[in-house]
């Protein structure tokens, strides 16, 4: 499935298996990702990336239906199938309407009743797309989460799209016997 291997309990060195473990212990559902998985061939650096990715996803001034569209349209962006898989359940958890989600998936422009979602949508779409966000986009945001809500929902773009090139250069894709959600773009 992994172009690497993921180290196995029995092949870690303590050094992997000690920075497992605490990943582990701080996670919410007491496992460690497949991109952290990945990322143990460097525990040095593992470590510092799971504590930047619980701060982003748990500590941040963003409610979770704004993180999660912001790591939906990363995805979506980059045709990564793990992350979406992952995430799309905990966006409608997060109340993201099924058609947001759906148009999002397919790479079509959502219709949005929210005002707040539609401006994160289009600041996640520029810097993706333009790497820059124009002056309306970016005031639009402002307004809505303030100064520091600019700097957690562009660290959390961020920091999903590395998750996305972790997990699509080392062929990562969703497990075996799931399905694939995002068509594939050319």
């Amino acid at each position: 499935m992994a172009r690497i291997p993921i180290p196995s309990e029995q092949d870690r060195t303590s050094e992997q298996q000690r920075v497992y473990d605490e990943i582990k212990a701080h996670s919410r559902d007491n496992r460690v990702g497949a991109p952290y998985q990945l990322g143990l061939h460097c525990p040095q650096f593992l470590e510092k990336w799971a504590d930047v990715g619980r701060l982003l996803r748990y500590g941040t001034s963003l409610p979770p239906r704004l993180s999660e569209l912001a790591i939906l349209v990363t995805a979506h962006h980059w045709t990564c199938q793990y992350e979406w898989m992952a995430h799309e359940p905990h966006a409608l958890k997060a109340q993201l309407p099924q058609s947001v989600v759906e148009a999002i998936r397919l790479g079509k422009r959502p219709v949005f009743a929210d005002p707040t979602d539609e401006a994160v949508y289009l600041y996640c779409r520029q810097l993706h797309e333009t790497h820059f966000v124009d002056d309306d986009t970016y005031e639009r945001v402002l307004v809505k989460l303030g100064a520091t809500g600019i700097v957690e929902l562009t660290a959390l773009v961020g920091h999903y799209a590395m998750i996305a090139m972790m997990l699509n250069a080392n062929g990562y894709s969703v497990p075996p016997g799931a399905e694939e959600s995002l068509p594939r773009f050319s």
